[in-house]
C-alpha cells in the first residue's frame, strides 16, 4: 500500500475506506455514493459535492490513462476537519493539469480538481510503481482556521 508524504501528514487518520479494483464504467458512481455516506457520517457534507467532482476525475483517469484501469482508492479523515481523498495506480506517467484548447474534449479534470479543492498533488509511489494522486477538502472551520 503507498501512503503519500505530505507536509500535512500528521493531520491524516488511519484510512477508513480502502478499496483496490479495476475500474469500470459504473466505478466512478459506486465511490462517490462510497464517499457520501462517509462524509454524512462524519458531519462533512458541506465538502462532499466537491470532493464527489475531485474524486470522479481522477477515477476518470485512471478509466482513460492506465492499462488495466486497476488502482487503489482510499479515504482518510483529517483530524482537523475535512477528507483526504487518494487514487493510486500502477501508471509510471505522473498526472498534471493542463489547460488545452477550448475546443478540446477532454483535459480539464485535474484543472477542476484544483479548482474545488482545498489542495491536491501527485508523487511517484515508494515503490517506484506508478504514482499516487490525491486531493483534500477541508471543512468550513478547519479551512477558516
Amino acid at each position: 500500500m503507498n501512503h503519500v508524504i505530505d507536509p500535512q501528514a500528521d493531520d491524516l487518520l488511519e484510512a477508513t475506506y480502502r478499496a483496490d479494483f479495476a475500474m469500470g464504467e459504473h466505478s466512478a458512481r459506486h465511490l462517490r455514493h462510497i464517499l457520501r455516506l462517509y462524509l454524512t457520517a462524519w458531519g462533512l457534507l458541506d465538502v462532499a459535492d466537491a470532493a464527489e467532482l475531485a474524486l470522479t476525475e481522477l477515477i476518470a483517469n485512471v478509466v482513460r490513462h492506465v492499462p488495466g484501469r486497476r488502482c487503489q482508492t482510499l479515504i482518510f479523515l483529517l483530524a482537523a476537519g475535512g477528507v483526504r481523498v487518494e487514487v493510486a495506480d500502477a501508471s509510471p506517467e505522473l498526472a498534471r493539469a493542463v489547460i488545452g484548447d477550448v475546443l478540446d474534449e477532454g483535459g480539464r479534470g485535474l484543472v477542476l480538481v484544483d479548482a474545488v479543492t482545498d489542495g491536491w498533488g501527485v508523487e511517484p509511489r515508494r515503490d517506484g510503481c506508478g504514482k499516487t494522486v490525491w486531493f483534500e477538502c477541508l471543512a468550513a472551520k478547519a479551512a477558516d482556521g
